[in-house]
């Protein structure tokens, strides 16, 4: 078991005598108000003696996770534990998530069926659950739900595994990617539970597990030791992923209430059928034998403990009245035409949540003492008094510290007060570098500190730990003082944190991206054009059996069936998906107008090329300068960082210092999803330019953003000499003034503004790096400025969706790109909603968001009617606190209006698009978009990406009038952003918006045909091509090779299922160029499929047969009747010397440039044909040595033939 780093001050804090005698009476007595200050709550219910579990109820999930926090200092880890809440509401066809549900459930397992073997899945001394989860009635007998649970060793017909999974809601696919899901290939199962951070790959070898290991997700490969434990201690414990299990009764139940829910008819339906449902879980009451809430599966001796009653008393009513209001709105909605939702009033008479007031009534009923922790309280402390089963008051003679708010000099006072009155005095902080900054500061102002040990008094003693409050507790001879950071600093709780994932992931390799096709899809074929793709086919011939992709091209004669294209599966690198126009005319086979097509836009990309390499050139020609590599203060600054990094972000990182360390002025663009860390990709890179001595501009496009990178770089760069200063017109001219000297003088070190930045009356004294966040919104003009000075300085583009047009420069090779694909762990897709506006729906969605304390944008883009929009809101959902904001606004007003919101001084903001880019309010969770039919798609696409920056679930309703009908193009925009919510879909929706829009825009108009003719992947490699051609690094495109020879070389069903997992796995081999590409595929394959069978062998071959060819310049390899041919050859006479003594009766053919060896066979008279690997390796030992002019392996091979022939002789 893990001792906690907060150990000492729990036995200091029980050891009070105030403390003491609360805890001596806490066996007898049932209901007791503790009234003590919110930073001694985790220490009291940690101290509470128990023989079951203690319940601690929070008012929401947010308050719960931090006092989860607080909870696993103190105790060890293992043994607290929380109970998430659904994050949707009870009559919504929506499921709960399903690592929501399998969190549930391994709690629920646990109380019931604790495994004191095994830390992880034992005993829970404190249970933290919001009231939400409290309050919600659940499936009775959840806890008694099996996990499928194996090991290594364990034997089990791998058959009843997958029932098993399947009968606990899992869904089978062909590949994992999600919790909840899993594949079987062979003898691996793979296995995402919900309740792990990384699927599980499972090898049975017969019905016996061999081994458990992780994988990612990302790219399919087993986790490396070296990354972070490949092998899970406890192996696979795989919990249920939906609270209603399709049983017998409950398929029978189902097809009953079909006639009396016509509502839900369509779900019962299913249901009754056995298919699992979105929004079934909703059904529950009215389908399973009983409900019970979670006070019912308390273990006995257990008690329950509430946090602010107050609080949770309030929760729980908005909770109740939301969920109603929810249903009125979803039932006004059914009208209009859409789904109609789950009522069950009327089959149960019952509404969903239970009130606080029946919960605690329920709680005495069972047992259960009823305590709760309040700031204040009515009565005098009447603990001596106190009878047993009698409400009583207790006051713990305590207060809150005040926040210091970064006045270290107050702080050092008050801390030598302390100390010299004997107290024990703790300092907390959450991260390493923040705590040595700490210890720095007590030394300067000479106050004696040391790392925790036993809390003596009389010394200042620091530690890490994640406690939110401190508070000062006076009792016996010594006061207790803890201060944590945000008492010390101030940092007022603004924005939720993501700081629950305390693993560092591990670092991706390439990302697996099946290519998906459907029939009828659109497909490039380099030599042919564009055509129809139409399936993929097996064929056998002459006994070898080889898959095939069809595609289909416009017929050849007219009134004729299109012609088809058979495309062995070997030379999948030729074929790639179309993206450009709307719907693009499909080629004719072998005819011209591909070729023109093609030859058109090669000349365009040559000019441009031409153009990018003038830049490109004179940027390497310039000497930059070479920034040292990393100083201690630099990794402390990096220590600091509250959460914890993704793994694109690491390695963007690493390639950015990489860049800077280099004399080449460094020009790259990082492209990420909204919200996906690349804020603090810029804050290091500045740092380590400061470090040197260089001055950074960073410059952003609106005057909002730079508030709130000055927040962000100022709070990161707290305690280190960096002076940051902003430029925009927020600041008044004598602050301005200032800041311009400052750059000329040296004294500013970073200067963050929009592009007045770029103004010829600002001159720095020594600039080295200049940093552009949201690189799109710039113009040309500002770009031209940029180039002035872009060839000396290093330059860090950061854009979040690349349209079009910046990802150009970037796909050329001409800037470094990186991209974070990563989300940061913990995000959830935003629930998107698309649909006619409706007062009632609006309502509704305010009324959620407020209800856990989250808060709105209500983007509606017309200044002239907005403040009408407010009014309406305030009058519908007259609770809520709404303000306005727009760019005609006063400068000074509108920032004010955006300041208070992220200070949360108010929940609704109604604005135009002008929040579109940057603004980051984690938040603010719930969007609306009154009139979504009238923006872009990478506008919808930004505005969604404001919400879904915190923990919660996030949602976006778009919504347009019902009244009027859509245009074509606002109906496509809104589906692409319906169907593309996962996050990082930004690049999907980019390349879709390229789709939609024709891509016009990507670099300039006479381009625009050319993207259209031959598809963007195409045209971003011809870009690519004659750019490395004009570098001189003339990489031609590989060319076709053609491979015709007996050999049964294919990816047989049983060892890849599922036909787009096969098409990615035949495009990875066709697309190897070396040896070293073709080793790490093979790897990928025995990784991901297990150990391939001889044809999957075969196909390795043909892929290492097909490198050498290219390297020797043939095209074409073919078995000819009895002969074999190769082609294209021009022979010196050496080689044809050494040809004809090697090969005797081999011809050599001037005018078609082939030769043709009679094909190889066992033995010279009555032997077989040579097949499969053999005949693959003396094609390739022909190759090495006659064109390669590899006389030893070409000796070799004389003597393995000769010995071979002789062998066949004896026989």
């Amino acid at each position: 078991m893990t001792t906690s780093p907060l150990a000492p001050l729990l036995t200091a804090f029980t050891a009070l005598p105030e403390v003491s005698r609360l805890l001596s009476r806490a066996a007898e007595l049932t209901e007791v108000d503790v009234v003590a200050p919110a930073g001694t709550r985790p220490l009291l219910v940690s101290s509470i003696p128990t023989d079951g579990t203690v319940l601690l109820v929070a008012s929401t999930a947010r308050e719960a996770d931090d006092l989860v926090a607080a909870l696993g200092s103190i105790l060890p880890p293992e043994q607290v534990a929380t109970f998430p809440s659904w994050e949707t509401l009870p009559h919504e066809r929506l499921s709960p998530r399903s690592d929501t549900v399998g969190r549930r459930l391994a709690v629920l397992r646990r109380l019931a069926h604790p495994d004191p073997s095994d830390p992880a899945h034992g005993p829970i001394r404190v249970l933290v659950a919001s009231v939400r989860a409290v309050l919600q009635p659940m499936v009775a007998g959840l806890a008694e739900l099996q996990p499928v649970s194996l090991r290594v060793g364990e034997e089990r017909p791998l058959e009843e595994v997958v029932e098993a999974l399947a009968a606990a809601a899992y869904v089978r696919v062909d590949m994992v990617e999600r919790r909840g899901e899993f594949a079987v290939r062979g003898g691996l199962l793979d296995v995402f539970p919900p309740t792990e951070e990384h699927p599980l790959r499972v090898d049975f070898f017969g019905d016996e597990v061999e081994e458990v290991r992780w994988f990612t997700v990302a790219d399919q490969r087993t986790i490396a030791p070296k990354d972070g434990p490949a092998v899970p201690e406890h192996g696979l414990w795989a919990p249920p992923c939906r609270e209603v299990l399709l049983t017998a009764s409950v398929r029978a139940r189902a097809a009953e209430l079909a006639t009396q829910l016509p509502g839900v008819a369509d779900m019962l339906g299913k249901v009754a059928e056995g298919i699992p449902v979105e929004g079934m879980e909703s059904l529950a009451p009215a389908l399973v034998d009983g409900m019970e809430t979670l006070l019912d599966v308390l273990p006995t001796g257990s008690r329950v403990v509430v946090s602010d009653p107050e609080r949770v008393r309030s929760r729980a009513h908005d909770l109740v009245a939301t969920s109603e209001e929810f249903l009125d709105a979803s039932w006004s909605n059914a009208a209009a035409g859409n789904a109609v939702p789950v009522d069950l009033e009327s089959v149960l008479g019952t509404a969903s949540y239970r009130t606080i007031a029946q919960t605690r009534e329920h709680a005495l009923d069972l047992g259960l003492p009823w305590w709760t922790l309040s700031p204040f309280a009515a009565g005098p402390d009447a603990l001596e008094d106190a009878v047993e089963h009698e409400g009583v008051t207790f006051r713990l003679d305590a207060e809150s510290v005040t926040p210091y708010r970064g006045d270290t000099d107050a702080a050092a006072a008050d801390l030598r007060r302390w100390t010299g009155e004997g107290a024990r005095v703790l300092i907390t902080a959450e991260g390493a570098g923040l705590l040595d900054r700490v210890g720095e500061l007590l030394t300067d102002h000479e106050v004696p500190h040391r790392a925790l040990a036993s809390l003596d008094p009389g010394v200042v003693e620091t530690t890490t730990a994640c406690l939110r409050e401190g508070f000062v507790l006076r009792g016996g001879d010594a006061a207790l003082v803890v201060l944590t950071e945000n008492d010390l600093l101030g940092a007022n709780a603004r924005g939720g944190s993501t700081k629950d994932q305390r693993r560092m992931p591990s670092r991706r390799r390439k990302q697996v991206d099946p290519l998906q096709l459907k029939k009828g899809d659109f497909v490039v074929h380099e030599q042919h054009g564009v055509g129809t793709f139409v399936e993929m086919l097996q064929r056998t011939v002459q006994g070898a059996t080889r898959e095939y992709l069809v595609i289909e091209y416009a017929a050849s004669k007219r009134g004729q069936p299109g012609d088809r294209l058979f495309v062995p599966t070997d030379q999948l690198d030729q074929v790639t998906r179309y993206v450009g126009g709307e719907a693009p005319t499909v080629n004719k086979m072998g005819g011209s107008d591909w070729q023109k097509t093609k030859s058109r836009a090669r000349r365009y990309v040559k000019q441009i090329a031409a153009e990018l390499i003038r830049l490109y050139s004179a940027r390497m020609a310039t000497p930059g300068h070479a920034f040292a590599p990393d100083t201690p203060w630099q990794r402390e600054l990096e220590d600091a960082f509250a959460h914890v990094e993704t793994p694109d972000q690491l390695s963007t990182i690493d390639e950015v210092k990489a860049d800077m360390e280099k004399t080449v002025p460094m020009d790259r663009l990082v492209c990420g999803d909204v919200g996906y860390g690349k804020t603090e990709i810029a804050v290091r890179a500045a740092f380590k330019a400061v470090q040197d001595g260089k001055q950074v501009a960073v410059l952003v496009p609106t005057t909002l953003l730079v508030q709130q990178h000055l927040a962000t770089f100022s709070e990161r760069y707290a305690g280190f000499p960096v002076t940051v200063r902003a430029l925009s017109r927020f600041q008044t001219d004598k602050q301005a003034t200032e800041t311009v000297e400052g750059l000329a003088d040296g004294s500013v070190d970073v200067v963050i503004g929009t592009h007045r930045l770029l103004a010829p009356s600002i001159r720095f004294k020594d600039l080295g790096l200049v940093i552009i966040d949201e690189e799109q919104r710039f113009g040309v003009e500002h770009k031209e400025q940029l180039k002035a000075m872009r060839t000396a300085v290093d330059v860090l583009a950061m854009s979040a969706t690349p349209i079009p047009r910046t990802l150009e420069m970037a796909v050329t090779g001409i800037r470094e790109m990186s991209t974070l694909a990563t989300p940061p762990e913990e995000r959830h897709p935003v629930l998107t909603y698309v649909g006619a506006y409706d007062d009632k729906q609006v309502a509704a969605a305010v009324r959620r968001e407020l209800m856990r304390e989250g808060q709105v944008f209500f983007v509606h883009n017309n200044v002239g009617t907005i403040d009408r929009t407010a009014a309406r809101i305030r009058e519908l959902v007259p609770e809520a606190r709404v303000e306005t904001a727009h760019g005609k606004m006063g400068e000074h007003r509108l920032e004010q209006v955006v300041v208070d919101f992220w200070e949360r001084r108010f929940d609704v903001l109604v604005c135009t698009t002008i929040v579109e880019t940057g603004l980051d309010i984690s938040n603010a969770n719930t969007l609306i978009i009154d009139r979504a039919d009238k923006l872009g798609l990478s506008q919808l696409h930004q505005l969604r990406g404001r919400v879904g920056r915190g923990r919660e679930r996030a949602y976006a309703y778009f919504m347009y009038p019902g009244d009027k009908p859509l245009t074509e193009t606002a109906h496509d925009r809104l589906a692409t952003i319906a169907g593309n919510t996962d996050l990082g879909a930004g690049m999907r929706v980019a390349m879709k918006d390229l789709e939609i829009r024709g891509a016009g825009n990507l670099l300039g108009g006479e381009q625009s045909g050319h993207i259209a003719g031959v598809g963007f992947d195409l045209y971003v490699r011809m870009v690519g091509e004659a750019v490395a051609d004009f570098k001189g690094e003339g990489d031609q495109a590989p060319t076709e090779v053609k491979i015709e020879l007996p050999v049964d070389a294919h990816l047989p069903h049983e060892y890849v299922p599922g036909e787009r997992l096969r098409l990615e796995a035949y495009k990875k081999l066709a697309a190897v160029t070396d040896e070293a590409a073709l080793a790490e595929v093979l790897v990928e394959l025995q990784d991901r499929y297990g150990d391939p069978p001889q044809p999957v062998l075969n196909l390795v071959e043909v892929a290492r047969l097909r490198i050498l060819l290219r390297t020797a310049g043939l095209t074409e390899v073919a078995a000819q009747g009895s002969s074999i041919r190769f082609g294209p050859v021009d022979l010196k006479d050496s080689q044809r010397l050494r040809l004809q003594r090697m090969y005797p009766r081999a011809t050599v053919k001037e005018a078609t440039r082939t030769i043709t060896v009679p094909r190889p066979t066992t033995a010279r008279v009555g032997g077989r044909p040579l097949r499969d690997l053999e005949v693959l390796s003396w094609a390739s030992d022909l190759v090495r040595s006659v064109l390669l002019d590899d006389i030893a392996a070409g000796q070799q091979t004389g003597t393995d033939a000769t010995a071979s022939r002789d062998s066949s002789r004896m026989r």
